[in-house]
């Protein structure tokens, strides 16, 4: 479907934004609908958002007072580009209403900043885009976007990506552990020291690899890899597993635990399994699961307010890939504060900046691009012609038209030695930029002249990436199936 979102300014004068995710939007006075607006006039169920397949409809709920859409009362009303959606028949600016448009919101994006910190204080970032929904005075509907869908997922491939991950989440050596000492007690083995998440080399790319498996048998459950898969996937993801693991992480010394990139992919693990939980095998993983999720959730929850400036590296602690993932999360399982929070910090931390040096990368081991992971990001939170804005200010580097040499606007990295473990990282940059290119073309306009060549630079980058994905030296082999998986799946989508 069609991405949307919902923006209005409260009675207070703020802006504020909701996201329309559902295929169903309810509208009305009652707390059980997604979007509650107030006044007599407004009916408990008032109206729907629905989107068919093809396109937002606006459907009136058998309201008392009637659904306007440009000062039409409607049954039932194809929503497109400008249209004035009203709760009443009432024309003055304090009834609710709302618009469909494909325009830049009017509200500005910022608010004033502290003199002390140059930064607004955590409360008001948090809450200034969200702020109650309940004293409405005007809404602003907007299409954000168009889904992408990703390419049928090929069975062999599916089948190559499984075994991979296979052959590392129970393989303890070799490994490497981010551990810190406490005494001679904590000098034991990965295997008892995380049980769950031993294998792969190190940590996240232990958990990562579960998020594989469990990617995989959603999506290509009848593969000849599906048994082997439940089969390991039963054996890490326990109850006593996972608490052993809690145990670890909340440890002395341990406070910055793989954040946030290792509590990111937690969290990606768990979504997974949310949108899977109809299974039985599913269900249970990711009850065993929980503690570790809402551990890794509240981590991050208490990190935030305290992170001044964003991470802008190419590796492990950079922030806005992790955000991607926190933010993706959080829609799927709910956590509203999350997402607040996040939105919140991203827009801070990203929403002025300009011209990313795209010439100063990769560095020589990335395996995240800065630029194109902020600007992945970006899109996550912005309508369609917000963002295409901001991206001409961040990346003015982008051409409008693909170069007749057909090798687009980015090259992909080249790696001159793949079984050295830290060069081989610029295999998993051209996977990564790929699906963020793709991601970048989302959230574009579909006439912005610049989705072509974003296309065909992240096509040159799938198929360098892809191509590195063998497994014949395990200082790749351990990680870059999942990052493959991501990409060939579509998992950063909408």
């Amino acid at each position: 479907m069609e991405q949307a979102r919902l923006e209005f300014t409260d009675a207070s004068g703020q802006p504020q934004v909701v996201e329309v995710v559902e295929t169903s939007f309810r509208i009305g006075r009652s707390h059980g609908n997604h979007l509650v607006l107030p006044g007599t006039e407004v009916s408990h169920a008032h109206a729907e958002i629905v989107w068919d397949g093809q396109q937002f409809l606006l459907r009136d709920c058998q309201s008392r007072a009637g659904t306007f859409v440009n000062n039409e009362r409607i049954g039932q009303r194809v929503l497109t580009g400008g249209d004035r959606i009203r709760a009443d028949p009432r024309s003055n600016s304090a009834s609710p209403q709302a618009s469909l448009a494909r325009t830049r919101t009017p509200a500005p994006r910022h608010q004033p900043r502290s003199a002390t910190s140059g930064k607004r204080p955590l409360s008001s970032r948090v809450s200034a885009r969200w702020a109650t929904r309940r004293a409405l005075a005007v809404c602003l509907f907007v299409i954000t976007g168009v889904v992408v869908q990703a390419e049928p997922l090929n069975p062999a491939t599916a089948d190559r990506f499984a075994r991979l991950a296979l052959d590392c989440v129970h393989r303890e050596y070799p490994n490497k552990i981010a551990h810190v000492l406490s005494g001679d007690a904590d000098v034991r083995p990965p295997r008892e020291l995380t049980p769950a998440f031993y294998g792969c080399y190190d940590w996240h790319s232990a958990v990562h690899a579960h998020w594989l498996l469990a990617r995989l048998l959603r999506l290509a459950g009848n593969g000849p890899f599906a048994a082997a898969a439940r089969q390991a996937l039963g054996q890490s993801l326990t109850i006593e597993n996972i608490e052993v693991e809690l145990l670890y992480v909340r440890g002395s010394g341990r406070t910055s635990f793989e954040r946030p990139y290792g509590l990111a992919w937690v969290l990606q693990l768990a979504a997974e399994l949310h949108e899977w939980r109809d299974d039985h095998g599913a269900a249970r993983w990711l009850t065993a699961l929980a503690p570790l999720e809402r551990e890794a959730a509240q981590r991050i929850k208490d990190w935030l307010p305290k992170l001044t400036y964003p991470i802008r590296s190419g590796e492990h602690s950079q922030t806005a890939f992790a955000f991607g993932l926190m933010l993706d999360w959080a829609r799927v399982a709910g956590d509203r504060e999350m997402q607040r929070l996040i939105r919140s910090l991203t827009e801070d931390y990203y929403g002025r900046d300009t011209m990313c040096p795209m010439a100063y990368e990769p560095s020589g081991q990335d395996f995240l691009s800065p630029c194109l992971a902020e600007a992945d990001l970006m899109r996550r939170v912005q309508n369609p012609y917000d963002f295409a804005a901001w991206l001409t200010e961040f990346l003015p580097s982008v051409p409008a038209q693909e170069a007749p040499r057909g090798v687009g606007w980015l090259e992909p990295a080249v790696v001159t030695d793949p079984s050295d473990g830290k060069l081989a990282h610029l295999d998993g940059l051209n996977l990564s930029r790929a699906w963020m290119l793709e991601g970048i073309v989302t959230g574009l306009p579909p006439n912005d002249s610049r989705r072509l060549v974003l296309q065909q630079t992240a096509q040159h980058h799938r198929t360098a990436g892809l191509a590195a994905v063998t497994g014949e030296h395990y200082a790749g082999g351990h990680w870059l199936a999942s990052f493959a998986t991501y990409l060939v799946t579509g998992r950063g989508l909408p």
